[in-house]
């Protein structure tokens, strides 16, 4: 399959593409990673999962992919947490940086080929902005390196946004020591009491956007295939590296802009006020890693998700059934599946901008198939594709019986308290009235009630040894 097939929608031009690479049969994927200063939450953990599908699909088209997500470790706020312990801030950081690990292995996600950090890169960072001084794009203010947004009229261009329009919007008590209000901080001065390092413009430390220009210029490049992050990045801090970036080597900054939408809680957005930011380790304690990754996989990457209980348990029941298909399948003999080519529509829907709602239509049908096939070698053969378009997504990799004990615990876990188990046996009674007066519409809505409450039922007697679950 010609790797010329895989569209995206490029946030800076505003509508899909073909993929474009520098190099034939090589692509280049920066994303922004997080500040460790606390615990992932789903917000952060998004991002992640989408640029590991993104990637996954990469590798499936080209021979040779190069996959870097940064961890900002030098900040304000990782500066404030590190005062208030009394740590160097590298305790902070290697502290969140491996609970990151450990949160992201949990859902699935794949190790990227660089994990590049600031705080190895200030040599290559101090000679980004000493190259944008000399060239006339930076300039020295009280201890301070600023980027003359003037010096690049196609400023605001990703973000669709005038320099004209962000003046008269500015606000009035913006720094002395700036030119323009729009201007932005390369270099700052530290403390006595701060970390920092020596500069040409004194002890200090670099400011947020630079850091990722010096990063991927060191690693990947002046022009890089594609650049991801959250939609919140766009403007200012995707903006100001395609400023600082092509002002510094007159080269195209990157082909292809690929941002994800936000994420809310209930309907609200996510924040320490609402009491509503659910961190990915302790979800960790209601769900499985992969049901978290499903119900964060259930939305197209460029619309907002709204995080909620029943998408949860959404994705616990679409798990189950769809393990449960494998463990028929496979009972006979365990197979080796990692080499089989995954189904070529699902292949298809992922490569037209990461249409994962297609994807998973596909996959259900795929389930479906599997659960219809009567012969002992077409049941293993579509078991292997079924796996295999998985992969792509990252789900279905454990083996189905040890997945379903799993996801079995967790639904007993989480779903305590939701309803008594006097209410639930009520409920399995009158479900089993219905079906033996054949009122089928009366024992579906029985069932789906059930099953809202994370009571998994399977009726087929072949499989009753597959679930612990209670059921009629």
């Amino acid at each position: 399959m010609s790797t010329d097939t895989i569209q995206l929608y490029n946030s800076l031009t505003g509508r899909k593409e073909r993929l474009k690479t520098e190099l034939p049969g090589r692509v280049t994927l920066y994303v922004c990673g997080p500040t460790v200063y606390n615990f992932a939450h789903i917000g952060n953990a998004r991002p992640a999962v989408i640029f590991d599908v993104l990637a996954r699909l990469l590798r499936q088209d080209f021979r040779c992919v190069l996959y870097a997500r940064n961890f900002t470790d030098v900040d304000d706020k990782i500066n404030a947490a590190a005062a208030a312990e009394g740590v160097p801030i590298e305790t902070v950081t290697n502290r969140y940086i491996k609970a990151y690990h450990q949160d992201m292995k949990a859902l699935g996600i794949e190790a990227p080929d660089l994990e590049p950090r600031v705080t190895e890169h200030i040599p290559a960072i101090i000679e980004l902005i000493q190259t944008l001084i000399d060239r006339g794009h930076a300039y020295v203010a009280q201890g301070h390196a600023l980027f003359d947004v003037s010096s690049y009229p196609a400023y605001g261009a990703l973000s669709r946004r005038k320099p004209e329009d962000m003046l008269a919007g500015a606000r009035v008590e913006v720094a002395p020591y700036k030119r323009s209000p729009l201007d932005f901080v390369l270099w700052k001065p530290s403390g006595a009491d701060q970390p920092g390092w020596e500069s040409p413009w004194g002890w200090g430390r670099p400011g947020w956007h630079v850091e990722c220009s010096a990063m991927i210029g060191e690693h990947l490049g002046k022009t890089i295939d594609i650049h991801g992050g959250g939609q919140d990045l766009i403007f200012p801090h995707h903006e100001n590296e395609i400023a600082q970036s092509t002002c510094a080597t007159g080269a195209l900054y990157c082909h292809t802009w690929v941002h994800n939408s936000f994420v809310t809680v209930d309907g609200q957005k996510m924040s320490k006020s609402q009491g509503n930011v659910r961190l990915v380790r302790d979800l960790l304690t209601e769900a499985s890693g992969e049901a978290i990754r499903l119900a964060l996989l259930s939305t197209h990457y460029r619309n907002p998700l709204d995080w909620n209980d029943q998408r949860l348990d959404q994705s616990r029941r679409t798990l189950t059934r769809w393990y449960k298909a494998l463990a028929r399948a496979e009972a006979r003999k365990q197979t080796v599946w990692d080499e089989t080519r995954p189904d070529m529509q699902l292949l298809a829907a992922l490569r037209d901008d990461l249409n994962v709602s297609r994807a998973l239509k596909r996959m259900h049908e795929l389930c479906h198939l599997l659960e219809q096939t009567e012969t002992s070698q077409a049941k293993e053969e579509l078991a292997l594709t079924f796996r295999a378009s998985a992969a792509l997504l990252g789900l279905l990799q454990q083996p189905a019986m040890e997945a379903l004990e799993r996801l079995q615990s967790n639904t007993v876990e989480s779903t305590k308290g939701k309803l008594p188990p006097e209410r639930i046996e009520a409920l399995l009674r009158l479900r089993q009235e219905a079906r033996q007066q054949r009122d089928f519409v009366r024992a579906d809505a029985l069932r789906n009630e059930l099953e809202a409450a994370g009571v998994v039922i399977e009726d087929a007697a072949a499989s009753r040894a597959l679930s612990g679950v209670k059921r009629s």
